[in-house]
């Protein structure tokens, strides 16, 4: 038991994945590095994906992928549990099953150990709910709390759902609401309405993998999942991969109550600045824009849902059958286009009208 209630959130100095290097920076540290590969990599460093993709067979494919993060919200527990939710969506994202997981760990050891325990036990809990399991893991003793996972997964080769792969004619599908950095900033700073609290915290650590046996069964093209980059970022990621162009109606797209007011009283993550720079020259937009709805777009997700692209003709269906097994706030947000004398590969298009 914890022996007095702590705020996880006060003992850091950033939150979530808004606290990752800014991609300009990490785009600058990782250039004219010479990464090996060779025939077996079938998804590596070249389309910015959400996990790497290593065949060992002709039938079977590993999935690779890490995350961690400092705590979003004050209890040990829920912190656990969100870093594990999202630390397993990439591996969602390729359209894959996680098989193992290996924890990552980063804790002050004069605190409070129960903590620490609450935090994996946390994250235990929610591999467990994936069927993975957890054989390891590495810790360090340093101010700052960090947590999150290595996780392996395993998928046919012929059956990825890469950020390469959106076609034109696509609609576009994403399956929880936008928002999670701004109101973490809230939970940091202030005070959040219990029942804003719940859904947040209700989506934060629901697994994608509904999401993705959804996706694969009703052929979905593409996908990602939108976290630390923005809505902007990784759409723009799957558009520059896709050779194709990206179009959000941006009034479709679901978002936590309370964001909007968030944002008029400037609770923004340092996230929202660097995920405007990075794609600064491949956004455009369409329509009076809505300035509140503008920081939306850019702001860093925690745990956040997946960006499917689907073909046109399944995208209703596939919808409801999202909505069946709980992605309540899943919604139609966009399409896919060839591009254009107007606008370029790679070009991500936010209309306001």
């Amino acid at each position: 038991m914890i022996k007095d209630k702590v705020r996880l959130t006060q003992m850091v100095t950033s939150a979530g994945c808004a606290a990752k290097i800014f991609p300009d920076i990490l785009s600058k540290a990782l250039k004219d590095i010479q990464w090996e590969t060779n025939e077996n990599v079938i998804v590596g460093f070249e389309g910015k994906d959400d996990a790497g993709i290593y065949k060992i067979s002709e039938d079977t494919a590993l999935i690779q992928t890490t995350d961690f993060f400092t705590p979003v919200v004050d209890d040990p527990y829920t912190f656990g549990m969100i870093a594990a939710t999202n630390a397993l969506s990439d591996v969602y994202a390729m359209g894959g099953v996680p098989v193992c997981a290996l924890n990552i760990l980063a804790f002050p050891q004069k605190e409070d150990l129960s903590i620490l325990k609450e935090i994996l036990r946390g994250g235990a809990d929610k591999i467990k709910e994936s069927g993975a399991v957890i054989i390891g893991g590495h810790s360090i003793d340093i101010t700052n709390i960090v947590y999150g996972l290595a996780v392996t997964g395993k998928i046919h080769p012929e059956h990825i759902k890469g950020n390469n792969n959106a076609k034109p004619g696509d609609t576009l599908i994403l399956t929880k609401p936008l928002g999670t950095g701004i109101l973490n900033n809230v939970i940091k700073f202030g005070e959040l309405e219990e029942k804003i609290y719940d859904q947040l915290i209700s989506s934060m650590t629901r697994l994608n993998k509904d999401a993705a046996e959804c996706m694969n069964a009703f052929h979905a093209n593409g996908c990602t999942d939108i976290t630390g980059f923005g809505l902007a970022g990784h759409s723009m990621q799957m558009a520059i991969a896709s050779n194709v162009v990206l179009k959000f109606n941006v009034n479709d797209l679901p978002v936590f109550p309370g964001t909007e007011h968030a944002i008029s009283e400037k609770l923004l993550t340092r996230g929202d600045k660097s995920n405007r720079e990075y794609t600064k020259d491949n956004t455009v937009s369409e329509g009076e824009i809505d300035i509140i709805k503008e920081h939306i777009l850019y702001d860093p997700q925690t745990s956040g849902g997946l960006l499917i692209s689907v073909p046109k003709d399944h995208a209703n269906i596939l919808l409801l059958e999202l909505h069946k097994r709980g992605d309540i706030y899943a919604a139609i947000v966009g399409e896919v286009l060839e591009s254009s004398d107007k606008y370029r590969n790679g070009t991500v298009i936010f209309n306001y009208q």
